[in-house]
């Protein structure tokens, strides 16, 4: 998602979320600790918000930082302890990906040397 439309994205969220809380943009930029006309520019999608107040934005409006960022569960792991998200992958790399996780690492210390020396081979050999 590009840059303008994440920008529209998270301020139609961010509309909504406050909409359905029953508070106006003034309250919620009291809340953020910032001006209303700064806020309105977020949700117009004319401004992204640094991290900071994009954190207090998602605590505010009681939502998940993944729904004003417009990640679904393919796009991201659901915590540190989690394997990484698969679905984005190619069906092939997916496959490999799963046999790799029964390999030993020895295994995997060899294929990643072999991996390097086709990486960093000239492509026209």
């Amino acid at each position: 998602m590009e840059t303008g439309q994440l920008s529209k994205s998270l301020g139609d969220v961010a509309r909504a979320a406050r909409e359905r809380l029953g508070l106006t943009q003034a309250q919620v930029a009291r809340q953020l600790g910032i001006v209303p006309n700064v806020y309105g520019r977020i949700e117009r999608g004319h401004m992204m918000p640094a991290v900071p107040t994009l954190r207090r934005l998602a605590l505010v409006l009681g939502l998940s930082a993944d729904v004003l960022l417009a990640l679904g569960r393919a796009d991201v792991a659901p915590s540190l302890e989690a394997p990484p998200p698969e679905d984005n992958l190619s069906p092939e790399l997916r496959r490999t990906v799963r046999m790799l996780r029964g390999w030993s690492p020895a295994r995997v210390k060899w294929l990643n040397r072999i991996l390097r020396a086709i990486e960093n081979a000239p492509e026209d050999a």
